[in-house]
């Protein structure tokens, strides 16, 4: 029985794995999502999962050694063993909400610039000042640098939700 499952890629190949297993008449699915990346010679459109891609296969039926033979792949992930499969219903909900940011011209953006004061407005660090310091791949998440004692500045990864850019 088919379903999907997810196909890991060697590093920055997740184009050329895509291309080659719809080659081999495979169903891929590689959710990509536009950005606005800070250089304009960088990409503009990037893997939403880098490093995964979606395949519809029957592993039994084609052999799991397919996928791991593949050029490009780092073969599907498994669970206790056996190749992990993914709901339909994910895949589908996933491809919306990639249609939805697509339709929108990309993620949103909240403005922030490297270097800006930012205060967290929820979560563990509640209240604390930091500056602004890089968006990290999906755009979801970023980097602040928190003040801590001593006027001390750590780096801390965080969702991009929990900010509010601080002009005082």
């Amino acid at each position: 029985m088919q379903q999907w499952y997810v196909l890991r890629s060697k590093p920055h190949k997740e184009d050329a794995l895509d291309r080659y297993a719809r080659e081999q008449m495979h169903e891929v699915y590689c959710p990509r999502i536009p950005v606005k990346p800070a250089n304009p010679r960088a990409r503009k459109i990037r893997p939403y999962f880098p490093g995964y891609l979606f395949v519809r296969s029957d592993p039994a039926r084609v052999g799991d050694s397919t996928f791991h033979w593949m050029p490009f792949s780092q073969g599907l992930v498994h669970v206790g063993g056996e190749p992990a499969p993914v709901a339909d219903g994910f895949v589908r909900a996933l491809q919306a909400r990639l249609a939805a940011i697509w339709d929108a011209g990309g993620l949103p953006s909240d403005g922030l610039r490297q270097g800006d004061r930012v205060v967290l407005i929820a979560g563990p660090f509640k209240g604390y000042e930091g500056i602004f310091d890089v968006r990290l791949s999906g755009g979801a998440r970023v980097r602040v640098l928190l003040k801590m004692l001593n006027d001390r500045y750590v780096p801390v990864e965080i969702d991009a939700e929990l900010l509010d850019n601080w002009k005082g």
